[in-house]
């Protein structure tokens, strides 16, 4: 256990396209109106979708309108529809590391080599849809770290309020999946989606006490990196107590093979609700004062 006065929590927030967006905003909804609010973390780390969600709780924003904004019909809003493949995309990343080896940065440079050259909307197009995602387009003074990587080096980037990177091109950053949107530029380099890096960055909370993942991608989550689940277990091993809240079946269905569809954004945002008002007592024992 680790032996801090005040005892520090953390708020993890996973990737999983427009889909993981509402359906993180419908857990949080869920567990607020069950009297858990884990918006008062000491840390968020948003990550893709996550980033969205981190910006969009620590706007001033109240999560009320925050979810309702999940509900528009996908015509109304700005998003746009893509068509996503996870197996040809799997294939093309695989194509994209051969010869890499075992070496994570050379990977993760490996498919930003494959982000750079893949065809997508211009980065002024992609950048009007994030600024839509934003209540407030300016970073507050919560402690928030949203992750990107840079496409050229596979170095991750984690940027804050101190970086003096706009919160609109952190976010995109963050957002940019390889082949479907574009790598931002930031400082004359291009960077591309934190989750190449993990799909949650757990680790970034590692000298929390509490610490909650939101993984909307569940198993999915496994493709890079460790993993949350065994991203939880090291925090654990350094005296963290760690929960993760990943899809149900209701919410799983949901999301769909298709989470970058803006149509999935209704659905996934109302099982969410449902799920977090089921979770709200497993949350409240690790998050809620002893």
């Amino acid at each position: 256990m680790k032996s801090h006065e005040t005892r520090t929590r953390a708020l993890i927030l996973g990737g999983g396209g427009v889909a993981g967006v509402a359906w993180e905003l419908g857990i949080l909804l869920g567990l607020h109106e069950a009297g858990v609010d884990v918006r008062n973390a000491d840390l968020i780390v948003g990550t893709s979708a996550g980033s969205v969600v981190g910006a969009q709780i620590t706007s001033g924003v109240d999560l009320e309108n925050l979810f309702a904004a999940q509900l528009t019909p996908a015509g109304q809003s700005k998003e746009r529809m893509v068509a996503f493949d996870p197996a040809r995309m799997m294939e093309a990343f695989g194509q994209a590391v051969a010869g890499a080896g075992s070496d994570v940065k050379a990977i993760r440079a490996g498919i930003g080599a494959y982000a750079l050259t893949a065809p997508t909307i211009p980065e002024a197009e992609r950048r009007i849809i994030i600024e839509s995602r934003l209540p407030v387009q300016s970073w507050s003074q919560k402690h928030l770290l949203i992750v990107a990587v840079d496409t050229v080096s596979g170095e991750e980037y984690v940027i804050d309020r101190e970086s003096g990177v706009s919160l609109v091109d952190a976010v995109a950053a963050s957002c940019a999946v390889p082949g479907i949107w574009p790598p931002v530029t930031i400082a004359g380099h291009r960077y591309m989606d934190g989750g190449v890096r993990s799909a949650t960055n757990a680790d970034l909370a590692r000298d929390s006490d509490r610490i909650l993942i939101l993984n909307p991608m569940g198993a999915n989550a496994n493709l890079f990196g460790a993993g949350p689940a065994k991203e939880a277990a090291a925090l654990e091993r350094e005296g963290s107590q760690v929960l993760i809240i990943e899809p149900d079946a209701a919410s799983a269905a949901a999301i769909s093979q298709n989470p970058l569809d803006p149509a999935t954004r209704t659905p996934s945002a109302q099982a969410g609700h449902a799920q977090g008002r089921e979770l709200a007592a497993s949350v409240a024992a690790l998050w809620l004062p002893a």
